[in-house]
C-alpha cells in the first residue's frame, strides 16, 4: 500500500515518522498488543506500508512489528530499492527484528526508543524478555550497509510501554 503522506519539512522528517510509528504503537495496545510499530517509507518521503505489532491473537512473541514489515516489504518490493527506504520504528529493533530487516535489504532504520532503555522499563517481563543488544551491533556484522539513527524522541517513544507494562 502507498500512501502520500509527506511532512511539510525536510528537518521535520525523522520526528513525523517517529511520532507515527507512536500512534501505530499505541494503536497495537489498543488491539491488546505490545505497544510497538514500524512503518516503510520509500526514497521520496511517501509512506509504504506500516505495521503494528502482532502478539496477540496467537501470542506469537516473533510477530514484532518491524520483522513483519520487513518479511512482507521484501516480498513486494526488489532488494535494490529497499536498500533506499527507511524504516521507521517506535522502539530500536530487537537482533531478531536487525536480522529481518538486514535480509530484507532495508537501507536505513530511524527508532526512538533504545533497546537499551526498553529492557530498563520491562525488566524481565516474561512477555517481553529484551535483549540488551543494540540494532548497531548486528548490522555491523552484516556486509552491507543499514544506516542507523536514534534514540531519537525517546521520552515521548518511552510513554506506551510506560502505559503498557504499568510501570509508574
Amino acid at each position: 500500500m502507498t500512501e502520500a503522506l509527506k511532512p511539510e519539512s525536510q528537518n521535520a522528517d525523522h520526528n513525523f515518522w517517529l511520532r507515527s510509528t507512536m500512534n501505530l504503537a499505541r494503536r497495537a495496545m489498543s488491539h491488546g498488543n505490545h505497544p510497538f510499530g514500524a512503518l516503510l517509507v520509500d526514497p521520496d518521503g511517501l509512506m509504504l506500508m506500516e505495521q503494528e505489532n502482532a502478539f496477540l491473537p496467537l501470542r506469537d512473541r516473533t510477530a514484532h512489528a518491524e520483522r513483519l514489515l520487513a518479511s512482507r516489504a521484501c516480498q513486494q518490493y526488489p532488494f535494490d530499492y529497499l536498500s533506499q527506504c527507511t524504516l521507521y520504528v517506535s522502539a530500536e529493533p530487537c537482533a531478531m527484528c536487525a536480522g529481518a530487516i538486514y535480509w530484507a535489504g532495508i537501507g536505513g532504520v530511524v527508532y526512538g526508543l533504545s533497546e537499551k532503555r526498553l529492557k530498563a522499563i520491562t525488566g524481565n517481563h516474561p512477555d517481553n524478555p529484551t535483549l540488551d543488544l543494540s540494532c548497531r551491533t548486528v548490522f555491523a556484522a552484516g556486509q552491507h550497509l543499514v544506516r542507523v539513527i536514534g534514540p531519537l524522541l525517546e521520552d515521548e517513544a518511552e510513554e506506551p510501554h510506560r502505559q503498557f507494562w504499568k510501570i509508574p
